[in-house]
């Protein structure tokens, strides 16, 4: 499966915003580029979206910054592919010719299945794999 940058980015971001989550701490623009590696230009898109899809908030300012508008665990990776990427759930199969109905069927089915086990991951999941600490021997 294909995932595009853009969606990467909005997951990386996520997991950094949901390790600081308490409700109050905001997480500047720099410090969330230079912590996933990743444009600052590309990234203020990026969160725009995930603003727009209601899943972080903003505040403008010298003390500004991102935070989550709720908890981690109430935010799924479907949401997250919703607000960034919708169309990545979209089926464009058509069902013209003899099989097309067929090979519609079954690309909705597959479809479907990814979308829910994307509501079975949620963002609280993904950062606690993120903080998971590495043992080297």
């Amino acid at each position: 499966m294909k995932i595009s940058q853009k969606l990467e980015y909005a997951c990386r971001a996520l997991v950094q915003l949901a390790k600081a989550y308490d409700g109050k701490t905001l997480t500047r623009l720099d410090e969330l580029a230079q912590r996933e590696a990743v444009s600052a230009n590309f990234l203020v898109q990026i969160l725009n979206d995930l603003r727009r899809g209601g899943l972080i908030e903003s505040r403008r300012g010298a003390s500004g910054g991102y935070s989550l508008s709720r908890s981690a665990d109430s935010i799924t990776l479907r949401q997250i592919v919703d607000a960034v990427e919708p169309s990545q759930l979209q089926n464009t199969a058509l069902a013209q010719g003899e099989s097309g109905g067929a090979v519609k069927r079954a690309w909705e089915d597959i479809s479907e299945q990814l979308a829910q086990n994307l509501e079975k991951v949620t963002l609280e999941s993904l950062s606690a794999q993120a903080s998971d600490p590495m043992f080297y021997i």
